[in-house]
């Protein structure tokens, strides 16, 4: 028993501090953008995590590094535990491929802002059919499909 509590406090030492604070979500968005809100406010939510929004004048190179494809691009990206989600991508969908993680997938994406989306709910109006794109170097594929 004492071994293993020796291990464990060595593997606490030994985390990067990235790992401590990978509980953290990260939303690069278009300045000022209402919806991005929207769509966090629900994010922080059902993870109970904290969500740190920052306002990125250069997202479409902060996109390009995190290799979410030009014309999958909507208002905000986030990262969470690692793994890219591009726009008003579902909570539930990426609640699926964080405990997934399938192989060569590096994130979700909706491109646009579809209505009905999350974050982009409008009352009275019937919400846009979308598909949730799976990415990654050399893969594309149909992860969800939404609304209509």
């Amino acid at each position: 028993m004492k071994s293993l509590k020796f291990l464990a406090a060595l593997l606490l030492i030994a985390a990067p501090a990235t790992a401590i604070a990978a509980n953290e979500i990260l939303v690069h968005r278009d300045p000022g953008c209402g919806c991005c809100g929207k769509w966090a406010a629900q994010v922080r939510e059902q993870f109970g995590r904290r969500v740190a929004m920052v306002d990125d004048q250069r997202r479409a190179a902060f996109q390009k590094v995190r290799g979410v494809p030009a014309d999958l691009s909507s208002c905000h990206t986030a990262i969470i535990d690692g793994l890219v989600f591009e726009g008003h991508v579902p909570i539930a969908d990426m609640k699926r491929l964080l405990a997934q993680r399938p192989k060569g997938i590096k994130g979700l994406a909706v491109a646009g802002m579809p209505l009905g989306s999350p974050g982009m709910e409008v009352a009275g109006v019937r919400p846009e059919a979308y598909n949730v794109i799976a990415f990654g170097p050399g893969v594309r594929r149909v992860f969800a499909r939404h609304g209509g």
